[in-house]
């Protein structure tokens, strides 16, 4: 499950209630063509999506195992983390409407900080698509929700992972425990960035 950065920051009252109002209605054409939130009609093509393990297995924090009913429960369960305005899952669909990408967004209004996972079609996957989606996600969490800091963590082994992020600037913190849904803990690499770092980028 998601956790909060390691990097403790204080939001006041006025931030918090503005990150959680951002996250409620968040304005998804800044993050590109194709964004929606997922509704509980999304729950079989999400399931289909991350039934590949070349898209899912990288991801801790999925609900598993990967079932349609396990994917709409998830949905239902993010709907109210926006409706908290504390967590948002958005979905990409390409020209034809066919499901290319999820991105789970977890977001911590007090501390004025979020964390992003996420996954693309393994068709979609070595085109560099994930990657510049990632670079405007971060931005938008930046610009749009308006936290401070991001907290982001990768398998040990997500070598493609830990090269974007290491690419798009983020500093790297050590490892982390990630604990799945199940209770089961993963080591994760473990890095942060924050507000200031990304502008001056």
């Amino acid at each position: 499950m998601s956790a909060p950065p390691k990097t403790v920051l204080e939001a006041t009252a006025a931030e918090a209630a503005a990150i959680r109002a951002a996250v409620r209605d968040p304005d998804l054409a800044a993050l590109g063509e194709g964004r929606a939130l997922a509704g509980p009609g999304d729950a079989e093509a999400l399931a289909e999506l991350l039934r590949d393990p070349a898209v899912s297995d990288p991801i801790y924090d999925l609900p598993r195992p990967i079932t349609a009913e396990n994917i709409h429960a998830w949905i239902v369960a993010c709907e109210a983390e926006r409706d908290r305005g504390d967590g948002l899952l958005v979905l990409t669909r390409d020209a034809d409407g066919d499901l290319i990408s999820y991105a789970k967004f977890s977001v911590w209004p007090e501390r004025s900080a979020a964390e992003l996972a996420g996954a693309t079609r393994a068709d979609r996957q070595g085109r560099g698509q994930g990657g510049a989606g990632a670079l405007r996600s971060f931005g938008w969490m930046f610009e749009s929700l308006g936290v401070r800091l991001i907290g982001l963590t990768a398998a040990l082994d997500n070598v493609r992972s830990a090269r974007l992020i290491d690419a798009a600037g983020f500093v790297r913190m050590g490892e982390r425990e990630s604990v799945r849904p199940d209770g089961a803990v993963r080591r994760s690499l473990y890095w942060e960035m924050t507000r200031e770092a990304w502008l001056a980028r």
